[in-house]
C-alpha cells in the first residue's frame, strides 16, 4: 500500500470529528434571576414530614428550578447550583434542613 493512502486513511476520521461551526443550543438558558433559589423563603418547612407534595411546595416557594432530596447518611455532590433547592431529612422523614445549591 502506498504511504500516501495510509496518511489519507489516518486523517479521514479526524477530519470527520472536526467542525468549524459552534454547536447550536436547542433552548437558551433562562435568565439567572428566574431560577435562583431563595432558602429564606422555605425555612418554615423544617420539622415537617418530607412527602412528594411537600417537596413540590418547597420547590415552588423557593423559586428553584430543581429539587434534590438528601436522605440520611447519603453522599451528595458538592457542586453549587443557584437553581437547586436541597431538602435534607432524617430517618423519621422529618425535614432537618433546607438549603440552596
Amino acid at each position: 500500500m502506498d504511504i500516501r493512502w495510509i496518511a489519507i486513511a489516518a486523517a479521514l476520521p479526524l477530519a470527520a470529528c472536526s467542525s468549524s461551526e459552534a454547536p447550536v443550543e436547542s433552548t437558551p438558558p433562562p435568565p439567572e434571576a428566574e431560577m435562583t433559589c431563595q432558602a429564606d423563603a422555605v425555612q418554615s418547612y423544617v420539622g415537617q414530614t418530607a412527602t412528594p407534595a411537600l417537596g413540590g411546595a418547597i420547590l415552588k416557594a423557593s423559586g428553584a428550578r430543581t429539587l434534590r432530596w438528601g436522605p440520611p447518611r447519603s453522599a451528595m455532590t458538592m457542586d453549587y447550583r443557584v437553581d437547586r433547592v436541597n431538602i435534607m431529612y432524617d430517618d423519621a422523614y422529618k425535614i432537618t434542613q433546607v438549603t440552596c445549591g
